[in-house]
């Protein structure tokens, strides 16, 4: 089994070099209006592969691999959500024509951020998914925890790995689902078991450093923020922040899924609401 969904067989792969040294591995598939989804923390371009299969029937959906995961290269750490930003509105430029939607979920919805409020110009939309404009309470006092145990340089056991990090990503019901947790445990271990404890360091404290709070409220593009009523990491009180502080904002709130329900558990409801919302956008000029 494969750590994320693979794409199917009409997804392209591309690699991108930015004038800052980067180099991203970025997946194209579908054709119709431009669609950029995020990566979250510790995860690739894959894990959108469930989302590409729904929608590419009628939108052009782009995404790839952030600082710190997949086949992507960066100079050193460390780095921020802004420096982040700037590689999604390179992959804009290189592949939208200079202009998309952009979606993201946890990380990927703080890279949203940061995208809309850095380069308006490049963003019609901005739809961020399990998201905060800061981090704060449990959440960061969590995050702030498994910074610092990896920094003491401790590593978790294989057999701890999906009972500790499944339990942050999916609703109960879905994890005592037995089909579905036998699924969630052997890639969550072939995941976590496999990362570099450095290269999570770097995003999630990426993650901490970010605060978009005043920058939100005279940021032009309109924005769409999903959560998931079961979202034990962003909470939907977190997300409401983000739309009542901007200054187009609408909430949405799906029940019933955890914060990485768009894999493997609900990608299909998911899928369903990002296309109610882009369906709503009004075609390219």
């Amino acid at each position: 089994m494969a750590i994320f969904p693979e794409f199917d067989a009409t997804a392209e792969f591309h690699t991108l070099t930015t004038d800052e040294g980067v180099t991203m591995r970025v997946v194209v598939q579908g054709s119709g209006p431009d669609v950029v989804f995020v990566p979250g923390g510790d995860g690739t371009a894959d894990a959108y592969a469930q989302q590409f299969t729904q929608l590419s029937d009628g939108f052009r959906c782009i995404s790839f691999d952030p600082r710190g995961a997949g086949d992507t290269t960066a100079p050193p750490p460390p780095y921020s959500i802004e420096d982040m930003a700037r590689d999604c509105a390179a992959v804009i430029d290189a592949f939208c024509g200079g202009r998309a939607v952009v979606s993201g979920l946890s990380m990927g919805g703080l890279i949203t951020q940061a995208t809309a409020i850095a380069f308006p110009d490049k963003v019609r939309l901005a739809i961020p998914m399990g998201t905060a404009a800061y981090i704060d309470g449990f959440t960061r006092d969590w995050m702030q925890a498994e910074i610092d145990l990896r920094r003491a340089g401790i590593r978790l056991p294989d057999d701890f790995l999906a009972p500790h990090y499944a339990a942050y990503a999916f609703p109960a019901k879905a994890l005592h689902d037995p089909e579905l947790w036998a699924q969630v445990k052997q890639s969550y271990t072939m995941r976590f078991r496999d990362r570099d404890p450095q290269d999570t360091i770097e995003q999630w404290q990426a993650c901490l450093d970010f605060d978009c709070r005043e920058a939100l409220k005279t940021c032009p593009v309109p924005f769409h923020v999903i959560a998931f009523s079961e979202d034990v990491q962003t909470a939907p009180s977190m997300c409401k922040v983000v739309s009542d502080l901007a200054q187009d904002g609408t909430f949405h709130e799906i029940p019933g899924l955890g914060h990485v329900s768009l894999v493997r558990h609900k990608p299909d409801v998911v899928a369903a609401k990002l296309r109610e919302i882009l369906d709503r956008v009004p075609e390219p000029v």
